[in-house]
């Protein structure tokens, strides 16, 4: 009993320390007002990397060890545990896909930056790219996601611009 105990604390522990990394990663994100579309990838690559890291830590022999000794004990905390290894679950996958889709536009972030203002050449496609990440990405095709990434992209658009009038 002392044990199950001891190891609830250590479970209850790590519970709060995944709600708090949960909830960070839920809050809006502070930007510059200019920051381009790469900058979105760069977003999703950290936030896949850290929760691939804390999956790769739950599923470690050691955790699943203690989960083990408090599923035969019928911890009561073992409920909670179980929805945040799904939300954690859920949003490692929600970050791979999203870096996925967000590669695929990735080839189009260099000529953006580079190009001059008669930029159209890039455009279409770069659309047809953005349409076909809307239509079948399952995570990143929310209004807010993609008016964030419609938003880095003109913010790019507008750099520049003014970069080729200011050395023109």
């Amino acid at each position: 009993r002392e044990v199950t105990e001891k190891l609830e604390e250590v479970v209850t522990v790590w519970t709060k320390q995944i709600r708090h990394v949960l909830v960070e990663s839920e809050q809006i994100r502070r930007e510059v007002d200019d920051v381009g579309p790469s900058a979105e990838l760069e977003h999703w690559k950290s936030r896949m990397s850290s929760f691939s890291s804390l999956l790769d830590e739950i599923k470690s022999s050691r955790v699943k060890k203690i989960i083990s000794i408090l599923q035969a004990a019928r911890s009561k905390t073992l409920q909670q545990w179980k929805e945040l290894d799904r939300s954690i679950t859920i949003a490692a996958n929600e970050a791979k896909d999203n870096v996925r889709y967000l590669y695929t536009l990735d080839k189009f972030f260099g000529p953006l930056a580079h190009a001059s203002p008669v930029m159209m050449e890039h455009i279409p496609s770069l659309m047809n790219t953005v349409f076909m990440i809307y239509c079948t990405s399952p995570y990143y095709n929310t209004s807010e996601r993609m008016t964030s990434l419609f938003l880095k992209i003109t913010n790019q658009m507008i750099n520049t611009c003014k970069t080729y009038l200011c050395e023109g």
